[in-house]
């Protein structure tokens, strides 16, 4: 299988035009060390598709972002739970439970993907949610 060029103008507006076409609001795809992010903003005119290509680096102290595992409500802590919430920012280690995500009666765990400090919660305790929607930034331990 051949790889896509995503530095191709046509393939952006191609890519755009489904995802308009689909009413899906965006996509982020990685791809060596380039990164390629199409959002759908709609406004007053329509649809616009906004494109940010940019270049990373794997090793750059960029925040880790956790993302969602799937679309959901999002809870900060488990129902039953009593303990407080999390205090930020504060020390996680891989696998760190984080909250979770709530599809009917299922509660899908969201677990911190690297470690460092928890920064900063992005979403509010009970919001909608979507699919790989950013919950929580993770500054990298030096």
């Amino acid at each position: 299988m051949s790889r896509v060029n995503f530095g191709d103008p046509a393939v952006i507006a191609s890519l755009a035009a489904a995802l308009e076409a689909a009413g899906v609001d965006g996509i982020e795809i990685e791809q060596d060390a380039r990164k390629v992010r199409i959002v759908i903003e709609r406004g007053i005119l329509g649809a616009v598709p906004q494109v940010d290509a940019s270049q990373h680096s794997s090793a750059a102290t960029h925040a880790i972002s956790v993302a969602a595992p799937t679309a959901g409500l999002f809870c900060s802590a488990h129902p039953a739970s009593v303990a407080p919430p999390l205090e930020l920012p504060r020390e996680v280690v891989p696998g760190e439970m984080l909250g979770f995500i709530r599809v009917g009666p299922i509660l899908l765990p969201v677990k911190a993907s690297g470690t460092g400090i928890l920064m900063r919660s992005l979403a509010g305790d009970g919001s909608l949610v979507g699919y790989g929607e950013p919950l929580f930034e993770i500054e990298p331990c030096p």
